[in-house]
């Protein structure tokens, strides 16, 4: 049996989403336009509400059938193992690294196959921790590691973002100042405390095969792999990685949540009010938990390790972080105070940590010239 998600399972889940989203979606909105109708304009219709909704009722019930075998069949076919290999392109990962944000914690439950499993990443795969592999991926393996953990429904791959604009990466430009950059790919829609204890396990078992004995660890994180990282030093077990960490430098992560996150919790509550929209705000209910991570971020019981450099950056979409443009969007996603841990009440989560700023979006914390020089010296 083929353990790698291939392109019949993607058409079985995609079946499986029109059918128990779409499709009942359409239903219960269009039924509930049809007694909404009917109730303000009665015999008027020309048709009673009873018999349109049975009539309705009937297409959507059949469609439904329908769907329910195509994901039943593909299933099979995957399960098989045939048709070629989700892995195959980029694309194709894109697409699992988003479904994995949106609705990573379900895929786990049932569809364990497609879901993704943190890992160390190299050549667009996965590195077991075992020292062969770990040579044979990083023959250059060095005593200082820097690890990358990318952000919601993101991959490894993000961290090569603008790359043929600039030339370089961030892991690239540190590998030349005697680092080893490492990649990890997530399955970002688990919870932020459940992809910590699995980012505090993998580190453990990294510095164990790791072929040279690691002398010092850097940990990276864009957006929600910052929350991560915290989460993972919160982890009692034990381990030795946490007396190697020396930084920590987090890219536009909501410390203190995010707007956005946040927008779309309310705004599913008011959609359920309505019924004619009830059910979009049941999509929007269907959403990863770690998603509710991004709506109030990580209190203090993920506080700052003793002993450890944090480095905060934050980005605004005007030059100026006091421009009201930015104080109100801030990267569009995050705000420059959620970034850098600290409120108006005067709670500040780093106390002590250097702070950068640069002018641009979210997803130009990837790869930004500035962010690059400050990054080299602060692992110098």
């Amino acid at each position: 049996m083929r353990t790698e998600p291939g392109l019949a399972d993607a058409l079985s889940l995609a079946c499986q989403v029109v059918e128990e989203v779409v499709l009942d979606s359409a239903r219960d909105t269009h039924l509930a336009v049809v007694d909404r109708v009917h109730g303000l304009l009665g015999p008027a219709t020309g048709m009673s509400g009873t018999t349109h909704r049975a009539v309705a009722g009937a297409v959507y019930s059949g469609v439904g059938v329908a769907l329910k075998a195509a994901a039943w069949g593909f299933g099979t076919a995957a399960e098989r193992g045939a048709g070629p290999l989700m892995e195959s392109g980029p694309k194709s990962r894109r697409v699992r690294a988003i479904a994995g944000g949106l609705i990573g914690d379900r895929l786990e439950r049932e569809r364990p196959r497609l879901a993704i499993r943190m890992a160390v990443r190299a050549h667009d795969a996965d590195v077991p921790l075992e020292t062969d592999a770990l040579t044979e991926a990083f023959p250059a393996a060095a005593g200082r590691v820097v690890v990358f953990l990318h952000g919601w429904c993101e991959s490894d791959e993000q961290w090569r973002r603008r790359r043929e604009l600039r030339g370089t990466t961030y892991g690239e430009e540190l590998a030349g100042d005697g680092w080893t950059p490492v990649l990890l790919r997530a399955n970002s829609g688990l919870s932020v405390r459940r992809n910590g204890a699995e980012l505090a396990g993998l580190l453990e078992g990294l510095v164990d095969a790791w072929p040279v004995p690691v002398e010092r660890i850097a940990l990276v994180g864009h957006s929600m792999g910052g929350l991560v990282i915290r989460a993972a030093g919160a982890v009692q077990g034990g381990h030795r990685w946490p007396d190697l960490l020396t930084d920590v430098v987090t890219l536009g992560t909501p410390h203190l949540g995010a707007p956005l996150a946040g927008g779309v919790h309310r705004g599913s509550g008011l959609l359920g009010r309505v019924p004619e929209v009830a059910a979009f705000g049941r999509i929007l209910d269907q959403r990863a938990e770690s998603v509710a991570d991004l709506i109030c971020g990580l209190d203090e019981e993920c506080a700052a390790l003793p002993g450890v450099r944090y480095r905060l950056v934050s980005a605004t979409l005007k030059a100026s972080p006091k421009h009201p443009v930015s104080g109100f969007l801030g990267d569009v996603l995050v705000r420059q105070p959620s970034a850098y841990g600290r409120d108006r009440r005067g709670r500040d989560l780093f106390p002590g940590a250097e702070v950068l700023h640069i002018h641009g979006g979210h997803f130009d914390l990837l790869n930004h010239e500035a962010i690059s020089t400050a990054l080299r010296r602060w692992l110098a």
